[in-house]
């Protein structure tokens, strides 16, 4: 337990870093190209490469970690050989091969249909970047791959390291040859980078000895129980590239730069989650496994993990919404990205924020789900999330523009929390209304006065008002203060259990580190 319980740590403090240089690269970006049509078709490009991996390449490396764990374990210290991964790893490449080279013969026409507000020179620079960038689905499909067999030896940290020179490949892409080449420079570094993270991958494999060797032995009893497991982790990979294409595609019928702002916006909220919740429940995920067979003890792991959440993530969902101009500007207000850059992106962080809470508390009941043994329940609720996104996007996005799309994915969020809650309770009594209920309420009245706060501040000086990067960053911190001063008391007021929840988190990474 122990060493599972470091080894999240290790990946966690790895997904943090590149987090954050994530974030660091969308800063480079913003700076160098604003929020433009160019940018718009540049992410086109990229969401057609992640629908060709989110079908094949994702769902085929998490189905190959159970059985490549069990050779694993069969094998002891030595890796001789996994004869399953090499059959994996053939079909994939060859697989999404194929189905590359199709892509980028009919470049056009796919693009006419992800983005069919793309017309003249748009159309024609977003098919051009779709060819380079496809060239990169080889190279992240079997990375993923030896990642799985380098973590089914116990190997994370290349795994979770991968990110870092990633993103410095994209930085130096976008700072360096983004002034002279256009977005081109972005497809290109996404595919070194791309390459990159492939070659870190040999490094665990060389240390453990293992030898891969092409197969297409169809009838091997690992592939087999691998490609059983494909198509339930397809549904899975496919809601999410599915939802996002639905906003490009919508997207791109209004005004240039949507695409980009709800880009730059999304990376701004999830960043919440990912830094602060996933460090504080590190030891959580692993766990939740560990207590599967002892219903009360999982049920403590869960409410735990849910107050946590939520004192966290509440009083940053009433900063967003309290500061999404301030935050925007002090974030990406600089070179290309102008005030209306900035006006659009805030008015996404907005109506993205409601989103945040629900995002953290997902997380936990469906890990949660997981580890019940319950993996079709949050299948068939993310589901019903995209069909709600979808329907959102088709409606508000065309009504209400980029303020409707990025609230469709709110309601979306919002509606998979609770309906993952309900079903956890309901099919296996981890959680019920007697503990989530009083939580809830107390997050959404401490929030909503906290919010009340910050919007009172904000009104007091003018937040908005300037758009240069100091006068942002001083209404920002005076609002971002009054409203955790402001929840923080509430707290204290209401004898809240989660705020003890919250510090005995703390300590317990704090012991960790």
């Amino acid at each position: 337990m122990a060493n599972v319980t470091r080894a999240a740590a290790l990946v966690t403090a790895l997904t943090a870093l590149s987090t954050v240089l994530g974030l660091g690269r969308d800063v480079v970006i913003a700076g160098v190209f604003g929020a433009t049509a160019a940018l718009d078709a540049y992410f086109v490009a990229q969401g057609l490469m992640n629908v060709v991996l989110g079908l094949v390449a994702g769902a085929m490396a998490r189905a190959a970690v159970p059985v490549a764990a069990r050779e694993a374990a069969a094998e002891g210290k030595q890796c001789a050989s996994h004869r399953s991964i090499d059959v994996a790893l053939s079909v994939t490449l060859v697989v999404l091969g194929l189905a590359t080279l199709l892509m980028w013969l009919g470049a056009g026409a796919v693009v006419t249909a992800l983005a069919p507000g793309f017309d003249g020179a748009q159309a024609e620079l977003a098919r051009d970047l779709t060819r380079v960038v496809l060239l990169a689905t080889v190279l992240i499909a079997g990375t993923n791959l030896l990642a799985a067999l380098a973590q089914a030896h116990g190997r994370f940290g290349w795994a979770g390291v991968q990110g870092v020179p990633f993103n410095l490949v994209m930085i130096v892409a976008a700072a360096g040859f983004g002034p002279r080449y256009g977005v081109t420079a972005l497809a290109g570094g996404f595919v070194v980078g791309s390459a990159v993270r492939l070659l870190l991958q040999l490094v665990p494999l060389r240390a453990i000895g293992a030898r891969l060797r092409p197969s297409f032995a169809l009838s091997d009893p690992g592939f087999r129980e691998i490609a059983r497991l494909v198509p339930a982790l397809l549904v899975g990979s496919a809601v999410g590239n599915v939802n996002t294409l639905v906003d490009r595609a919508v997207g791109s019928t209004l005004a240039d730069g949507t695409i980009s702002a709800l880009g730059y916006a999304w990376r701004m909220v999830s960043l919440g989650e990912t830094l602060l919740v996933a460090s504080l429940l590190t030891a959580l995920y692993p766990a939740l496994g560990a207590a599967s067979a002892d219903l009360p003890r999982l049920q403590g792991l869960v409410s735990r993990g849910l107050a946590v959440t939520a004192v966290v993530l509440t009083p940053v969902s009433a900063v967003l919404v309290c500061a999404a101009h301030p935050a925007v500007t002090v974030l990406f207000g600089r070179g290309s990205f102008d005030a209306d850059d900035a006006a659009m992106t805030a008015t996404a962080v907005l109506w993205y924020a409601p989103a945040l809470l629900a995002l953290g508390w997902r997380e936990v009941v469906t890990r949660a789900s997981y580890a019940v043994g319950d993996s079709s329940g949050p299948v068939v609720v993310a589901i019903g999330a995209m069909v709600i996104n979808v329907v959102g996007d088709l409606t508000l996005g065309r009504i209400y523009g980029i303020a409707g799309l990025a609230a469709s994915t709110s309601l979306s969020l919002l509606v998979a929390a609770a309906a993952n809650t309900w079903l956890l309770g309901r099919r296996h009594r981890v959680v019920g209304v007697a503990s989530t209920g009083p939580l809830l309420a107390r997050a959404l009245l401490l929030g909503g006065l906290a919010t009340l706060a910050g919007v009172a501040t904000g009104r007091a000086v003018g937040v908005g008002s300037a758009d240069d990067v100091t006068t942002a960053l001083g209404h920002g911190t005076l609002i971002g203060a009054v409203v955790l001063v402001v929840y923080a008391l509430g707290l204290i007021a209401v004898r809240a259990p989660e705020g003890r929840a919250f510090w005995g988190s703390v300590r317990q990474l704090l012991s960790r580190s």
